[in-house]
């Protein structure tokens, strides 16, 4: 009777309450029966749904690259020597007035145990606040008795052309190049990889380097602790020595970058010592129009160069040199060493000349021969050899290490 009235009533009404009926008949049944739980109906009342409208996806934090900086111990090294970036091209001797950029260690953050003081990364104090890059004078005596362990006996004269013949060109490709930077840090890791393979390594040096082989020689001998059997013009053979045990290498921290080079007094002063401004700006206009004692070819071997500007001082007073197509730090870097190993007095850069003055009181040096060590290893070599001055410069060098 309730149903018949409110169907009279209210027609849609009734037909509401019968599918409300309906459907909870359906749905007891197939829970009863199936385990069935119909799913919410899709309304805004539903808090569920709400929640998951208004949790929106977080942005994803942007790509980062993996760095070598990180994860990365710090390396301790026990090689009784200063670290620098080039150990022929400065000189401890030489102190900067200043630094081109703040100290930071060209081997990356904390992965060397030594401070960099932006000259160099001194073994014996760590706390260097001084760019002054003086070493310890007890380093250089331990690394005398380190390098006589390694070398043992002496070589014999035909161990030695073995050693020679062996590094010919037409023999291996195992070569260094040694570069407008000279012996850099990062070198002696391309020398001792070598070393894993061949007694010895072939070294050809070019540019400005070659103006001093006596100093390359040193470093070369001194960083490595190996031996110079053979000198041919700039090609060097370094041979490793007896009691060398590849297994025991030294643990050499690799340089990620070149650091900039420090603040060194200039030069070229105003005016020459003991001249004038007026009688200064004289002798830079006449030696401008002195004709050129020689012409430097870019990357070439220097050797001879100290020797004829010795020559010329005994004719003239003033000698200058061609640096036409050289970088301008390559002939300033080449004026620095011949005013030290002349000796002589720079005059001017200008034009990409160097014009260098013998002084008032000049008197040539004795002749005594830079390499009077390598006279009785190069007595033995054979000049219709492969390692020849003019054949090794011209040939472009097969090297698999270059720096």
């Amino acid at each position: 009777m309730f149903l018949i009235r409110l169907s009279r009533h209210n027609p849609s009404s009734f037909t509401l309450l019968t599918r409300r009926l309906h459907d909870q008949t359906t749905s007891s049944r197939l829970r009863d029966l199936y385990n069935f739980q119909s799913p919410p109906p899709l309304s805004s009342e539903n808090p569920d749904l709400n929640q998951k409208n208004n949790n929106k996806k977080k942005p994803k934090p942007q790509y980062r690259p993996p760095s070598s900086l990180e994860g990365v111990k710090t390396v301790h090294s026990d090689l009784p020597f200063d670290f620098r970036f080039s150990y022929t091209e400065s000189s401890s001797n030489v102190r900067p007035i200043g630094l081109r950029e703040p100290k930071y260690s060209p081997f990356g953050p904390d992965r060397l145990d030594r401070e960099w003081t932006g000259v160099c990364a001194p073994a014996v104090d760590p706390k260097v606040e001084s760019v002054d890059g003086v070493e310890d004078p007890k380093l250089e005596e331990k690394r005398r008795k380190v390098r006589e362990k390694i070398q043992g006996a002496s070589l014999t004269e035909a161990e030695r052309k073995f050693l020679v013949e062996l590094c010919q060109r037409n023999k291996t490709k195992r070569q260094v190049n040694l570069g407008r930077d000279g012996l850099t840090h990062n070198m002696l890791n391309d020398i001792y990889n070598h070393w894993k393979h061949a007694e010895a390594v072939r070294v050809k040096c070019l540019g400005v380097p070659t103006l001093d082989m006596k100093n390359v020689i040193f470093h070369l001998e001194d960083k490595t602790f190996g031996q110079v059997v053979s000198k041919h013009c700039g090609t060097l053979v370094l041979y490793r020595g007896r009691n060398y045990d590849p297994k025991k290498r030294p643990k050499i921290p690799l340089m990620l970058w070149k650091p900039h080079e420090p603040v060194y007094p200039r030069l070229i002063k105003t005016t020459i010592d003991g001249l004038s401004i007026d009688e200064t700006k004289a002798m830079r206009k006449k030696g401008l129009a002195v004709p050129a004692l020689t012409k430097l070819a870019k990357n070439g071997y220097y050797g001879s160069l100290v020797p004829m500007v010795r020559d010329a001082f005994l004719v003239s007073e003033l000698v200058r040199i061609d640096c036409l197509g050289l970088d301008r730090k390559d002939y300033k870097k080449i004026g620095a060493k011949l005013r030290d190993l002349v000796p002589c007095i720079l005059v001017t850069f200008d034009k990409e000349q160097v014009v260098i003055w013998r002084g008032k009181n000049y008197k040539p040096p004795k002749d005594d021969d830079e390499y009077s060590s390598f006279i009785h290893r190069e007595s033995s070599i054979d000049s219709d050899g492969d390692l020849s001055c003019s054949r090794g410069a011209q040939d472009s060098p097969d090297e698999t290490t270059r720096t």
